[in-house]
């Protein structure tokens, strides 16, 4: 956490005193569960045959328990979880479901890590540890572009039954920030606007985001219907800062569910398509190229320095983004990708709306 506080907000190479503040106030406002990247350990246990059968529209809330060890002790916390999503709530596409995990005040104590936590999202697995972790690497991306964006907390964890005491083995899984908390540590407040235009939008922020999806080959997002995106803004009279999650359908992720929207016509997620609004003149996206720039050995070290990545995945990532790079820095590659939505035969226009999600 205390690098991606560094990154965010200081790249000078002699660290400020200003800098330090702010690094601070950083730290400050990140909740205890994300300031720090160690893989947490954690049983989730409650009557799994429900909750894996309640995977309707109105899914209800399940009583169940947390239990983690921290300094050394085992910490029990009741929560009410629920199933939660779209494309991966279906049991056809997932084994198991996202959760919702309510934590209640009363009963979540003082000192732990889930203090302060309130409605959050756990990302399970779907077709296999690898792409969990696949996916909380792209939330780590995103989290050096720019510090709107929500921060993830790898988790290892035990389904239990605690009807036939039974356990699973330990999967990976994700825990998500919550929008709130993200939109605070910004300084700003959450945004419920509908079919907001994009061009309406902070435009270096909704670059830095729309330039982001490309670099990892995420389609599946848009403005207009909130599809995997937030909007954040310092108050309610100010313009919305775009802000992107889910990345499972991203080309950098592999999942080997993930496909694009037939609307699209694409022929496969590791295919890049430019969704951000049409910008005939380069020139203004120049110091977003720059930006991305900036970060490529951040980006690269990711991957290269994670351990729990597979050789073969890291090799083929770090060609994936070779490629992005050729792109943002060859003027005729950059003008054909980036220039797309201005293609009145293209699909650059198609607003995705994807599924209902709760």
């Amino acid at each position: 956490m205390l690098k991606l506080c560094l990154k965010s907000y200081a790249k000078s190479a002699i660290l400020s005193l200003l800098s330090l503040f702010i690094l601070q106030d950083c730290l400050a406002q990140t909740p205890a569960l994300f300031q720090s990247d160690e893989v947490l350990e954690l049983t989730l246990s409650c009557d799994m045959k429900a909750v894996q059968n309640d995977r309707g529209q109105e899914s209800q809330y399940h009583e169940a328990k947390v239990i983690y060890k921290e300094g050394g002790q085992s910490i029990d916390i009741p929560v009410r979880i629920k199933t939660r999503g779209g494309f991966r709530k279906i049991r056809s596409n997932c084994k198991y479901p996202p959760l919702w995990l309510n934590f209640a005040k009363a009963t979540t104590p003082k000192t732990s890590i889930f203090r302060g936590q309130d409605k959050t999202k756990m990302v399970t697995p779907c077709s296999g540890d690898e792409y969990v972790i696949n996916e909380y690497l792209a939330y780590k991306l995103y989290n050096l572009v720019t510090p709107k964006s929500l921060k993830a907390r790898l988790v290892k964890v035990v389904f239990h039954d605690a009807v036939k005491d039974k356990s699973s083995d330990a999967n990976f899984a994700m825990i998500l920030e919550e929008e709130k908390q993200m939109a605070k540590r910004n300084g700003a407040v959450t945004l419920d606007t509908k079919m907001l235009d994009p061009r309406s939008t902070e435009k270096e922020d909704f670059l830095k985001m729309a330039v982001f999806q490309y670099l990892i080959a995420n389609t599946d997002w848009s403005v207009q219907y909130k599809q995997n995106i937030k909007l954040i803004a310092k108050d309610t009279t100010k313009k919305a800062s775009t802000v992107a999650y889910d990345f499972d359908h991203a080309g950098i992720v592999r999942a080997p569910y993930a496909k694009p929207a037939a609307e699209l016509r694409m022929s496969s997620t590791l295919q890049r398509r430019y969704r951000g609004y049409c910008i005939k003149d380069m020139s203004e996206l120049a110091s977003t190229f720059d930006f991305f720039n900036s970060l490529k050995d951040d980006i690269y070290a990711v991957y290269t320095e994670n351990p729990l990545l597979k050789e073969k995945y890291v090799k083929r990532t770090i060609k994936f983004l070779d490629d992005f790079f050729e792109i943002i820095n060859d003027q005729r590659k950059a003008r054909l990708a980036f220039t797309y939505p201005c293609d009145p035969s293209g699909t650059g226009n198609i607003v995705i709306k994807g599924l209902k999600e709760n």
